[in-house]
């Protein structure tokens, strides 16, 4: 016991003697703070795309509702749905009810090039046909400026991040679909989830504007409980007037944002692992340079009697003291700078853009940190072993 007490006494005196020596080495020590800073900046902003574009999917859909496509069919643009069929799903058992029926929405989606505000390039936005049921499937929607189309009337109304993101989608503008003129009559939210960067209209409108005939692409649905779902599964699934499948809205999105969401993530990871590596051998030329100002004092402290183990963990602190430092800026950084900030990317599923806004969570941030601590172990511990292993004739001779 007193042994591990003199240790941990001669660690704690190394380490206050090198924290008091650090304004004589502050041109380094704020380079390597500056260095890290910038890494985790980069890294959190970067993954902070991903993890907001995960929090829209999220937030799109809902533990009652599920979604139907043609079997097969891995998005609703690669699905086909005709009318029949449609009345045949929004027959079928589990679904919640509402004044006007069962709540299922048979829905047509395609998509319309529009300009970005930001850099006035082309994107791809996704106009969707909807029924009646559609506002009562989704319960976050809410109109927030001008009001809802009129059924069986050229008008659309715009989600909120698509009036952000995109040219011409302010009320009382019109858009141009199908060598025809539609007014904009309303903006709606949705809760954040991914319908705010759509453009709403009548299905049965859209349908012969993009000559679909009696057809749809899918069908969302709202259940009476989250555990209806096998029920209303196990009945479309057995009907032999049906080739389709249905999923729950949930499991739906996880799949649409799977690829943007790993893309993001790998690239980001990629990004910081290389401006990382160029971090910590700014850190590693800091504390080299720390341990080699202090030489002659830790070869006295040697001598007289400290361990070489101390030594090393000193050393340590002081690399990761800073690494700490930089991260926090860093982190900070990209939470003040980014987070909330609203963007569109595209969606590789669908192929149209998708407005969601960067998320710097706290999980982010936690990892910024621990990442500016790995720069800083494997800044620290060469130097740190070098200024132990030094033969004590050989720095007191240096200096």
């Amino acid at each position: 016991m007193a042994g591990l007490f003199n240790w941990l006494s001669q660690i704690l005196s190394i380490a206050l003697f090198n924290l008091r020596s650090l304004p004589q080495r502050i041109g380094s020590s704020v380079t390597a703070i500056i260095g890290i800073a910038g890494v985790v900046a980069v890294m959190v902003s970067v993954l902070s795309i991903a993890q907001g574009i995960l929090r829209t999917m999220e937030k799109s859909s809902s533990p009652e509702n599920a979604i139907v496509l043609r079997s097969g069919a891995t998005s609703e643009m690669m699905s086909f749905v005709v009318g029949d069929d449609a009345r045949i799903i929004a027959e079928a058992p589990g679904l919640a009810r509402g004044q006007g029926g069962s709540l299922a929405s048979p829905e047509l989606f395609v998509i319309i090039n529009l300009q970005k505000k930001s850099t006035g390039s082309d994107a791809n936005v996704p106009l969707r046909g909807v029924t009646p049921q559609a506002p009562l499937v989704r319960d976050n929607f809410r109109l927030v400026e001008g009001r809802m189309f009129e059924w069986g009337r050229n008008e659309v109304v715009v989600g909120i991040g698509a009036n952000l993101e995109f040219e011409g989608l302010d009320i009382g503008s019109s858009l141009t679909v199908a060598n025809k003129q539609w007014p904009v009559v309303g903006i709606f939210e949705a809760g954040g989830g991914l319908a705010e960067t759509e453009i709403w209209v009548d299905a049965l409108v859209l349908q012969p504007a993009y000559q679909r005939g009696n057809s749809y692409q899918a069908v969302y649905a709202k259940l009476e409980t989250p555990e209806a779902f096998g029920e209303f599964k196990d009945a479309l699934t057995s009907d032999p007037r049906l080739n389709v499948k249905s999923m729950r809205e949930s499991d739906y999105y996880a799949e649409q944002s799977a690829i943007l969401h790993n893309l993001i993530t790998g690239l980001g990871t990629l990004i910081a692992v290389i401006m990382g590596l160029g971090a910590t051998f700014g850190a590693l030329n800091t504390m080299y340079t720390a341990v080699s100002a202090r030489g002659k004092e830790i070869a006295t402290l040697r001598a007289l009697g400290f361990h070489s183990g101390p030594v090393i963990v000193s050393v340590l602190i002081e690399s990761l003291l800073l690494a700490v430092v930089g991260g926090a800026i860093g982190a900070l950084l990209a939470w003040a700078a980014f987070d909330g900030y609203r963007a569109a990317t595209l969606n590789w599923s669908s192929f149209s853009q998708v407005a969601f806004a960067f998320d710097v969570s706290a999980r982010l941030l936690v990892q910024g940190v621990a990442f500016a601590l790995i720069i800083g172990l494997f800044g620290g511990l060469f130097p740190a072993v070098r200024a132990a292993r030094q033969p004590v004739s050989e720095a007191l001779r240096e200096q």
